[in-house]
Order: structure tokens, then C-alpha cells, then sequence
């Protein structure tokens, strides 16, 4: 079952991922990304780390999806559309795999992160799989191992905020005159 359950979800994600990358419509692109949050969010529930999935679906799924619809909300690009809505199948699709997910969602949530009982069906231990997605263990490995890789990623994301709107400014500048 537990096999079924990260099948389904990870063809998913890599849906999600590829309807992202083609989407011409750069809010129907952030609601694609958003399909691929939660799916990695039930990943994680799938691997018994209900701390990342947490941490998924409120900074991710929350936060950064706020910012991107922010940014491109900023920017105009949701009125580049021009009225036809060439991919009609879309929506019936989006809502059956929203309802596959939450479906998988509710279902590792009820039976404890995938974890059976009884001897013969014991997960294969693995090495360090105790404090695998405990946030002392996350803590401590983001802050020294990769502490560079965090802050450079947090000051690319604040030059492009600021990028961003420095070229909407321009724009809205250059439409005034």
C-alpha cells in the first residue's frame, strides 16, 4: 500500500513539475508549483517526517506561494492572457489529482505515516533513520554544514524581490511618460 501511495504521489509531483515548466500563464505556472509542494508535503509524510512535511506545506506551499503570486501579480503578467482557454482539460484534472492527494493525505494520516505492525512487516532500519527529519537534526546540519548554501539562497531570493521591483517601477515609469 505504502508503495501505491508514493507511486501515485510521485507521478504527482513530476506532473506538477512538467505542467510548471510548459504552462504559458505564469499564475497557472505558480498553481502547478503549488501541486508540486503538496505532493513533495505527502513525500515527506510518506519517509515519517511529519516535521518537514510541516515545514513544507507552511514555508513552501504558504509563504514562497505567496511571494510568487505577489511578484507576478506585480509584474501584470496574469492580464497577458488573451480570453481563449486552450487547455480546457486542465481544471477537471486539477481537481481530480487535488482529490487524489488530500486522499493520500488523509490516508497516511490515519494509518501513522505508513507504519505497520507486527513482526513481519518491521520498515528496514536505516542508518540514522531515528532522527531522520527531527528538527534538532535539521537545525544543526543547516547551520553548519550548509549554513553558505542557506544565505546565499536567502540573498539571491532578496536580490530578486528587489529586482523585481525595480523593473516594475521602470515599466510603470515608462508608461507614464
Amino acid at each position: 500500500m505504502e508503495l501505491v501511495l508514493f507511486l501515485v504521489t510521485a507521478a504527482i509531483a513530476l506532473v506538477g513539475a512538467v505542467a510548471m515548466l510548459v504552462s504559458r500563464n505564469a499564475v497557472h505556472s505558480a498553481l502547478f508549483l503549488l501541486l508540486n509542494f503538496g505532493a513533495i508535503a505527502v513525500l515527506f509524510l510518506l519517509l515519517r517526517a511529519p516535521f518537514l512535511f510541516a515545514i513544507q506545506v507552511s514555508v513552501y506551499a504558504g509563504a514562497i506561494m505567496v511571494l510568487f503570486l505577489f511578484v507576478v501579480m506585480l509584474l501584470g503578467a496574469e492580464r497577458a492572457e488573451d480570453g481563449r482557454d486552450e487547455l480546457f482539460w486542465q481544471t477537471p484534472l486539477a481537481l481530480l489529482l487535488g482529490v487524489v492527494l488530500l486522499v493520500e493525505a488523509v490516508m497516511i494520516a490515519v494509518r501513522g505515516g505508513g507504519r505497520e505492525t507486527g513482526a513481519d512487516t518491521a520498515p528496514v532500519p536505516i542508518t540514522g533513520a531515528e532522527t531522520f527529519g527531527a528538527p534538532e537534526e535539521i537545525g544543526r546540519v543547516l547551520f553548519t554544514r550548509y549554513l553558505l548554501p542557506f544565505e546565499v539562497a536567502g540573498i539571491i531570493l532578496l536580490v530578486a524581490i528587489v529586482g523585481v521591483v525595480v523593473l516594475s517601477r521602470r515599466a510603470m515609469a515608462a508608461e507614464e511618460a
